[in-house]
């Protein structure tokens, strides 16, 4: 089964952790082993065990924050390091795919040219090595984008997906742990984005932001790591009237793999995973399923190796290849073929096809807006 994953901080984990993907993620662990630091050595994510698990695309993000917080890799002290830091990540996707490994995907056409290829590979018995991997960059907090006026340029960079906020006040928006809505500057980077066809990521903005912001912006929505929080009573999930308000839009919700947002009452640093299995992932992907009537909302958005290991995902997870255990989970619970196939790859697929103009991008035009 082909999977699409729509959260994996890759670029973050190479050049920030200084993780070389290319390796395998046991051969990461074993150069971890002596490095101090709460994931090391416990690395789930590599290129060899994507390729291995037919995680044949990904939303690949960028990620840093420039709003006077301090946590380690990702705070940074100004708008100016943050955009650096961010420019250096899409730079290393770059190179990935200068060297084969990777192809970004930035339009409908490419899409489809390069599922068909991966389609055709599986179809042929497998023996050849797999088609590169595709790579839709996104961005988890939008702190690095200097002004709203700049967008133009990150669509032109590649850039295609947008969350605003993440933990803490952000330069755009309110994030989890805050009750803060949009900035002005959010709302002009809302208008921005609607205006480039640009895809808005719901994920961790505050209750008041997530509300402003479907009020505010009329284009494509998703939430790419988000879970649900009738099973897991927190304001990082989302409440079944904001699922519900995505549904409406025709979003996709992937679900995360972070076991403090699977189980409740799992605490970061004191909890075992012991407990905490990849049924519990089904379980979410299932409210959303059970709430939307269908299986056309759900889909994976691991956010695997995000500042955390195994040690802090479903114990029956060893690396990111065993996301195709999830397929006989969700058979098991009486899933048809193809609301798995939904589940697995076709909801983001779709949300792709519907969100992306058929080949070129928009005309980026100085005079806009005037």
């Amino acid at each position: 089964m082909l999977i699409i994953d729509a959260h994996l901080d890759l670029a973050w984990n190479a050049l920030q952790w200084n993780r070389d993907l290319l390796s395998s993620a046991y051969t990461i662990r074993t150069q971890e082993n002596r490095t101090p630091g709460e994931g090391r050595g416990q690395g789930t994510v590599a290129l060899p065990e994507m390729r291995q698990g037919r995680v044949a695309l990904c939303m690949a993000t960028l990620l840093a924050r420039s709003t006077g917080r301090a946590a380690p890799y990702i705070d940074y002290a100004s708008p100016a390091q943050a955009f650096g830091i961010a420019q250096g990540q899409l730079a290393y996707y770059r190179a990935l795919e200068l060297a084969g490994h990777i192809r970004i995907i930035t339009n409908r056409v490419e899409l489809d040219h390069h599922l068909g290829e991966w389609t055709t590979w599986e179809a042929d018995s497998q023996e050849s090595e797999t088609p590169p991997l595709g790579f839709v960059i996104s961005m988890e907090s939008a702190d690095p984008i200097l002004s709203p006026d700049e967008l133009p340029e990150w669509w032109e960079a590649g850039l295609r997906v947008v969350g605003p906020a993440h933990y803490g006040p952000g330069r755009y928006a309110g994030g989890t742990s805050t009750e803060l809505g949009l900035t002005d500057l959010g709302l002009a980077l809302l208008s921005k984005m609607e205006w480039l066809g640009m895809i808005l990521d719901l994920t961790h903005f505050s209750d008041p932001a997530f509300w402003e912001a479907l009020e505010a912006y009329e284009g494509p929505v998703l939430a790419s790591h988000n879970n649900c929080r009738t099973l897991v009573p927190h304001q990082r999930q989302f409440s079944d009237e904001q699922l519900k308000a995505i549904f409406e839009r025709d979003g996709v919700i992937g679900a995360a793999f972070d076991a403090w947002m699977l189980q409740p009452g799992w605490v970061i640093g004191h909890s075992s995973n012991a407990q905490v299995t990849l049924a519990d992932v089904v379980d979410h992907i299932d409210h959303i399923c059970q709430l939307a009537g269908s299986a056309r909302h759900a889909a994976i958005g691991t956010d695997l190796d995000g500042g955390f290991g195994r040690n802090q995902t479903p114990h029956d997870l060893d690396t990111i290849a065993d996301l195709q255990k999830l397929v006989g989970l969700l058979a098991g619970r009486g899933y048809r073929d193809e609301d798995i196939a939904a589940i697995m790859h076709g909801n983001w697929l779709r949300l792709l096809h519907q969100s992306w103009d058929w080949g070129e991008s928009p005309a980026v035009d100085s005079t806009e807006g005037e």
